[in-house]
């Protein structure tokens, strides 16, 4: 009897022993850590926004010595779409419109003649490819413009003659810019755009008979939602 309670006492031992070495030894099982990859930010996208800036510019044709070189502000709102094409290229296109107060008056003394011309709004629709270092993006961009332009005279010095036009225009813009990404849904720019309207002609048959177009540069800056 006493021979079989030490026989079991040591067959404890042991199998104590064994686990205590068992549980020193390494675990096959892969360390667990906290630490997690954050999301890799994107330009893919569809975005909306604002835009506001400052143009001028030059009627063209001929029509500059009726109605001079127009200037003011603009603003309106812009929406597009991006897609990152690769680590570090960015293609898209965007849209916008603008209401504009890009307007100039030639007046002769003694009001014998007085000349006004305006651009009353400007809408765009553009490719746009660009380069991007992580959350900026420098980028070019150009396509069609169009525009609706204003023109009106009272000239007195031969044959008496007054006149208006309002007109919807087309042409081409092109342009560059910086943008960057503060969050993940909201970016800021600022860009060059140059836009070219292509000529019209106005008062036809009068003794001011001009082909107007107009050319306009602008600077400007915008803020964008990034869905």
């Amino acid at each position: 009897m006493i021979r079989t309670l030490f026989a079991g006492a040591g067959l404890v031992a042991l199998a104590l022993a064994g686990a205590a070495q068992a549980a020193d030894l390494p675990s096959r099982r892969a360390p667990q850590s906290d630490y997690y990859a954050p999301p890799v930010f994107t330009w893919t996208g569809f975005y909306l926004g604002l835009n506001a800036g400052y143009g001028w510019g030059s009627f063209t044709n001929g029509s500059e010595q009726l109605f001079g070189k127009p200037s003011g502000f603009v603003g309106g709102i812009t929406g597009g779409f991006n897609y990152q094409a690769a680590p570090n290229i960015v293609i898209g296109l965007e849209g916008d419109w603008d209401l504009t107060s890009i307007n100039n008056t030639n007046q002769m003394p003694f009001f014998a003649f007085s000349g006004q011309g305006s651009l009353n709004s400007i809408a765009t629709i553009r490719p746009r490819i660009g380069y991007a270092a992580g959350r900026a993006l420098v980028f070019v961009t150009g396509g069609l413009a169009m525009g609706s332009v204003s023109t009106s005279v009272n000239d007195w010095r031969a044959v008496p003659f007054f006149g208006s036009s309002s007109s919807f225009q087309a042409g081409f813009a092109v342009g560059a810019g910086l943008e960057y990404a503060f969050t993940d849904h909201i970016s800021a720019k600022a860009e060059y755009l140059f836009t070219s309207l292509g000529a019209k002609e106005v008062f036809v048959w009068s003794p001011d008979w001009p082909r107007v177009g107009i050319n306009t540069s602008t600077l400007r800056t915008g803020i964008n939602y990034r869905f």
